[in-house]
């Protein structure tokens, strides 16, 4: 039967742990590497509802891209989700920058792959900055974002209107703006952007496309749920049905 060190092994030759952000905080985060799971959810986050789902579905461990352990513990009251985890015995794999960085598989490349970018490459002057090609204008581009990662709504600018490279910086990628438009962008594609930033590519003249923290870095969910069911044919990965940021758009 698979074990949780079978999985963290294999992360290991697509995304290693070590590739990670000095801040992030990866790998077995709740649980021990040598228990056996026959069941496993994948989600972008581990919420309470996360918990109940995978408890629901009898699955013995959780795979989420953001930690659920983040900043070091103080206290720990029983309705907190680390400590509602280790009361259902369901382990905790976190696997966040060092999925966002991965070269060969990873949370950018999804995104890239699902816009239809071609050639893309990690650029090395941004953190989890990657830059790909796509002979488009920029309404054409954001219509497809839109309809591609299922948004509700997007915002995004028209300040260069022909595009051909596409820099790509999941979920708060906005501050990699100045290092997009160096490696050529002519539009970045993130999930959260702030005003100053807007106003930084407004003046260096690139554009932007703001999809959301969610739908930029939830693109990678089912794609690795397939990449390790192929891996590991007798466990079930399972992609949350609860896991939503719940953003709603009038």
């Amino acid at each position: 039967m698979t074990t949780i060190k079978d999985i963290l092994e294999y992360f290991e030759e697509f995304a290693p742990v070590d590739t990670a952000m000095d801040f992030d905080n990866c790998g077995l985060l709740i649980g021990s590497k040598n228990k056996p799971v026959s069941r496993v959810l994948v989600a972008l986050d581990i919420t309470n509802e996360v918990v109940d789902e995978a408890d629901r579905l009898g699955a013995e461990l959780i795979i989420s891209h953001h930690p659920v352990i983040f900043n070091a513990i103080k206290k720990l009251d029983s309705s907190s989700v680390p400590y509602r985890l280790a009361e259902k015995n369901i382990s905790a794999v976190c696997m966040h920058t060092n999925l966002d960085l991965s070269e060969s598989f990873g949370v950018n490349l999804c995104l890239a792959n699902a816009v239809g970018l071609k050639n893309t490459r990690l650029c090395k002057s941004g953190e989890c900055l990657f830059i790909g090609e796509l002979d488009t204008d920029i309404e054409s581009f954001a219509k497809t974002v839109k309809t591609n990662l299922n948004c509700s709504g997007l915002r995004y600018t028209n300040v260069k209107n022909e595009i051909h490279k596409v820099a790509v910086s999941s979920g708060a990628g906005g501050s990699n703006v100045e290092s997009a438009f160096y490696e050529g962008g002519d539009v970045l594609l993130t999930g959260e952007i702030k005003h100053h930033e807007i106003l930084l590519a407004n003046e260096l003249g690139i554009s932007i496309v703001d999809a959301g923290h969610f739908k930029t870095e939830d693109i990678v969910i089912s794609p690795l749920c397939r990449k390790l069911s192929e891996r590991f044919g007798n466990t079930g990965f399972t992609k949350s049905e609860v896991c939503n940021d719940k953003i709603k758009y009038i």
